[in-house]
């Protein structure tokens, strides 16, 4: 068995104990797998291997995607990570900010264009941190390049950091063309003094700004985010505030986690950790809470009444489904085989986070 990843990276002595393992190279060197497989197969009686270099000094690993669905595709632009939180065990595992050249990621692109892919996902490690370590050229760069060309499909992004979110930034991405109305930012907290526990480098009210600005200059944007609960020294009027936040930004969609200890960081020998019980309370409190105004903005949609642009991907009991570009998640019966197509949906009904409609 070869092992990678980013246990294998921290922990390579503990993974070489287990049964069977006989060869670990963490998160550098997965391109050589292959051949290293081949090598093991050689030499049937040879010792367990490790192969785990140090990450930090690791470049960005290239490889590419050379097929992919008709609907949705996923191109990494970068690994590592140059933030610090002091829950996060991530950058241990996988480096510093590492970014795949401008490009690459086009022809990578364009490559899955021209294979019937609808829309691309541009994801990262951090994909904020995009282009640190290029000089010039950052994530609204690259964006604006991929705006240009004739065969960019629709580009989504992935998770954010709210930092990003700054003036020039929502002034440039608001002229794209192919960059659609969703922006997953990765809040953790609604809370200012969580927020600095956690050594995240943004408050409630920097986040709130931007959220507003990105409205105003695109009214149809949704904003979908990860919460999390249950962070040391979390008090019950912290938490409040994370409601209250919540409340006020009005997310589509909210991932609610409860915080859990990664050996090797601050946040795991902190003082006040929060017992499992109170975690799980104020998870269902935020899930129900989000699952409330995510059925306010769909009824509000459906009261509009405007066509929405839907990417359908899969059949369901009820239908086919798939996402509108601002990512509400989509309905309708239809004997067709819509998979991969992009049509006009009418929204008439919202139920369950999701939103019915029939085609145009």
């Amino acid at each position: 068995m070869l092992v990678c990843g980013c246990y294998a990276q921290t922990s390579p002595k503990d993974v070489l104990k287990i049964e069977g393992v006989a060869y670990v190279c963490g998160t550098g060197g997965k391109m050589k797998l292959a051949e290293a497989a081949l090598e093991l197969l050689r030499e049937s009686e040879k010792e367990p291997v490790c192969a785990v270099t140090n990450v930090f000094l690791e470049p960005f690993e290239r490889m590419t995607v050379e097929h992919a669905p008709r609907t949705r595709a996923y191109v990494k632009i970068e690994d590592g990570c140059s933030c610090r939180c002091t829950y996060c065990a991530i950058p241990l595992a996988r480096g510093s900010v590492r970014s795949k050249a401008p490009a690459d990621v086009l022809t990578e692109v364009a490559r899955l264009a021209a294979g019937g892919s609808r829309e691309v996902v541009l994801t990262g490690i951090e994909t904020a941190a995009y282009g640190e370590d290029l000089g010039n050229t950052h994530l609204i760069d690259l964006l604006e390049m991929l705006d240009k060309r004739e065969d960019t499909p629709r580009i989504r992004l992935g998770s954010l950091s709210p930092e990003l979110v700054r003036p020039d930034f929502i002034t440039r991405f608001a002229k794209l063309h192919t960059a659609v109305p969703h922006l997953h930012l990765s809040m953790q907290s609604g809370s200012d003094n969580v927020l600095r526990g956690m050594r995240r480098r943004y408050n409630t009210a920097m986040a709130l700004a931007s959220l507003r600005a990105l409205r105003e200059a695109i009214p149809n944007v949704q904003f979908t985010t990860d919460l999390m609960v249950g962070f040391p020294g979390e008090s019950d009027a912290d938490f409040e505030e994370t409601l209250a936040f919540c409340r006020e930004a009005r997310f589509l969609d909210v991932h609610v986690f409860a915080y859990s200890r990664r050996p090797g960081t601050v946040a795991a020998d902190m003082d006040g950790q929060v017992p499992e019980s109170v975690k799980r309370e104020r998870s269902a409190r935020l899930i129900a809470e989000k699952n409330k105004i995510r059925e306010e903005i769909l009824s509000s949609v459906v009261t509009e009444g405007k066509p929405l642009s839907v990417l359908f991907e899969t059949k369901g009991k009820d239908g086919w489904l798939g996402h509108t570009d601002s990512f509400i998640e989509v309905c309708v019966p239809s004997e067709e085989n819509l998979s991969g197509e992009i049509a006009e949906v009418v929204p008439i009904a919202t139920e369950n986070g999701i939103l019915y409609g029939q085609l145009k």
